[in-house]
């Protein structure tokens, strides 16, 4: 098959061939050209719950159309940040996008949402990262903070230095790690611990930014979950008016929070925190709110597609790639509105929609 049109990120105008499921950009005779346009590097949900609703875990075969929702919105590549279900099915079909998985989210015993995680105590938290890192596909979700009913507030799930064993396991098994992280506390711990990626990052600060920046931490940001903590703050403003305080004020600092992150040089990726309680389908809606928050169109789209790729270990439209491209009739960077109208989708080197 042949693909024309430029090529992101350069923009620079070719001919793309697919063979075998891989990009070459040899002449091939007899190749049929089965779409023109803008064509860019499958794109990436690098926070996503394949399996997961808000009652938990979900069956195989609403799995599969959850999966099949993201990949028809252009998501050819999803890091998984934790699920009820074993989705390692997945792996098996050609028609789903690549699935990276994290296991099952481990939070503190009653100190997170219902039927999600592996909830464990703090002396139990590096086994249970030892146990999720080897069901992994190399990702462990650790879920850093959660209301604590006793305190009323926004607290670190585990103590730093449980964290730090829990990590250093994850480690030990070839996983890397990544954790829910809404407010300021957890965040020194973790970062000091080594941990590899924060998810949501509302409560970083100047110093802590600067340490990521020299870590190579990486911050997926979630940036439309964030816009739901005024209802979170709402929902416990009677009962638990501490954390209401908190939430409003996380979500009023957060633009200027994850702007400095972004300004400072943090690796920032785009994630839809799709499943649960949002729907499926929509990480060109969080490229979207990275633009609106400051982000450059090329940097936004990059967060979720060429950048979030070779982070993970997978190739953009270079020769020999695997053939994950999305084609558009007009250039996304022109108007990022564009990614909600793929006109092509060529996943495994099969066009798919």
């Amino acid at each position: 098959m042949r693909f024309s049109g430029p090529l992101l990120p350069e923009g620079e105008a070719a001919d793309l061939y697919v063979v075998d499921g891989r990009v070459t950009f040899e002449p091939q005779a007899g190749a049929e050209t089965r779409a023109r346009g803008w064509i860019v590097p499958g794109l990436v949900d690098a926070h996503c719950h394949l399996g997961l609703d808000e009652a938990g875990a979900v069956g195989d075969e609403e799995t599969v159309a959850q999966a099949l929702t993201d990949r028809d919105a252009g998501a050819l590549l999803i890091r998984d940040c934790g699920s009820a279900a074993d989705t390692r099915f997945v792996h098996e079909r050609e028609d789903l996008p690549r699935l990276i998985r994290a296991g099952r989210h481990i939070a503190r015993t009653r100190r997170y949402i219902r039927n999600y995680a592996h909830e464990v105590e703090p002396e139990d938290l590096a086994a249970a990262a030892a146990e999720q890192a080897r069901n992994s596909d190399g990702w462990i979700k650790l879920v850093g903070d959660w209301i604590s009913r006793e305190a009323g507030d926004l607290t670190p799930s585990f103590p730093a230095a449980d964290f730090a064993a829990a990590i250093e396991a994850a480690h030990a098994h070839g996983a890397k790690v990544t954790a829910h992280c809404f407010g300021p506390d957890v965040l020194p711990g973790l970062l000091d611990a080594g941990i590899d990626c924060i998810e949501h990052g509302t409560g970083l600060s100047e110093d802590l930014i600067a340490q990521m920046v020299a870590q190579g931490t990486a911050l997926v940001p979630t940036v439309m979950q964030l816009d739901k903590f005024p209802d979170h703050a709402r929902q416990a403003r009677e009962k638990f008016p501490a954390y209401a305080e908190r939430m409003d004020d996380l979500h009023a600092r957060r633009p200027q929070t994850l702007m400095a992150a972004y300004e400072a040089g943090v690796p920032m990726f785009a994630g839809s925190d799709s499943g649960g309680v949002a729907r499926h389908g929509n990480l060109p809606g969080e490229v979207l709110a990275l633009r609106r928050l400051g982000f450059s169109a090329h940097d936004a789209l990059g967060a979720a597609s060429w950048r979030a790729r070779e982070w993970l270990g997978f190739s953009g439209l270079v020769e020999g790639a695997e053939a994950d491209f999305v084609v558009y009739d007009s250039d996304p960077l022109a108007d990022l509105e564009v990614l909600r109208r793929p006109s092509c989708i060529v996943l495994r080197g099969r066009v798919v929609a």
